[in-house]
């Protein structure tokens, strides 16, 4: 059976949940958006995973930063400030009565488009905001028995591709990379550099543990996550070697640890990579590290666990 980094517990209050639609809050199976959309034609939009807790966005600021970021960077008005997103996320929760285990995703895209082609210029509307929020409690047992992962041929590009720092509604490479992965046998891929060096996976950022240090890849082509920055902050501030450096898949293979990172799943660890078992079972670094994280949350939230 198939296991994924977001893989969450049955909640049944997620078939009435309410989705915010450009200003209007709508049941889910009443949210729509036209066929002309240009994220629907062209995969043109950013988006944002968050988590709730305690009726508080994790490390919203810096959630925000990258959001904001990634929309100058292709000429996407947003159409609010990040209070007006705040307000927004704040309707939308209220809607929905949720307080705590839940996960948001905020896309935006360029608009409706007045023809079905490529340029930007043909989206007059204004943009496309779609905000929608599940009870989502990650599944517990994959922190014990780890994720299996297989190195893909699909890789993550160069900057002047499609810069993997964009979160943006265009995943094709990372849809091949997880099919690659399921005809392996694996629950997701491992993704290389161009230069072959060990990188990311289709949906989270990558760490291994070597010896007491803990590595991830120099960053130059991977997703510029939230979790991964504050994981690296949270060990360069306990102590923790950390190195963003290159390193191959023979040193990944002889990691004493490996695990990944993203906003719903915090901290998943690697059980095995290409059918190789990684390190003996024990993660003292990796739970360590999970600690930290639930103090960083708990600190920015208010929190308990």
């Amino acid at each position: 059976m198939t296991n994924t980094t977001h893989d969450a517990l049955e909640d049944p209050r997620n078939a009435d949940i309410k989705i915010y639609v450009n200003g209007e809050i709508v049941h889910r199976d009443d949210a729509k958006v036209s066929v002309y959309d240009s994220g629907f034609m062209l995969g043109d939009g950013m988006w944002e995973g968050m988590r709730l807790y305690n009726g508080k966005w994790a490390f919203f600021d810096e959630h925000m930063d990258r959001f904001f970021n990634s929309c100058k960077a292709v000429s996407l008005d947003v159409g609010m400030d990040k209070a007006g997103i705040a307000e927004a996320l704040a309707r939308t929760a209220e809607a929905n009565d949720m307080t705590n285990d839940v996960h948001c995703r905020l896309m935006l895209t360029r608009g409706t488009k007045v023809k079905p082609f490529q340029h930007p210029s043909l989206s007059r509307s204004g943009p496309t905001l779609v905000i929608i929020m599940e009870h989502s409690k990650p599944a517990t047992a994959l922190q014990s028995q780890g994720i299996r992962l297989a190195t893909v041929p699909q890789v993550r590009g160069l900057p002047m591709s499609q810069d993997a720092k964009y979160n943006s509604h265009s995943k094709l490479n990372c849809v091949i990379a997880c099919l690659q992965a399921e005809r392996a046998g694996a629950d997701e891929g491992l993704m290389l550099d161009p230069h072959g060096f060990v990188n990311t996976t289709n949906a989270c950022n990558f760490f291994i543990v070597r010896r007491g240090e803990v590595w991830t890849s120099n960053g130059d082509y991977c997703m510029n996550g939230v979790t991964r920055q504050k994981v690296i902050d949270l060990c360069r501030a306990d102590g923790i070697a950390v190195f963003e450096k290159n390193y191959s898949l023979y040193e990944t293979y002889g990691a004493d640890e490996a695990f990944l990172t993203g906003t719903f799943g915090a901290q998943t660890p690697v059980a095995q990579i290409d059918g190789t078992p990684i390190g003996d079972g024990n993660r003292p670094v990796t739970e360590r590290i999970r600690m930290l994280y639930k103090q960083a949350v708990a600190d920015n939230t208010g929190a308990t666990f």
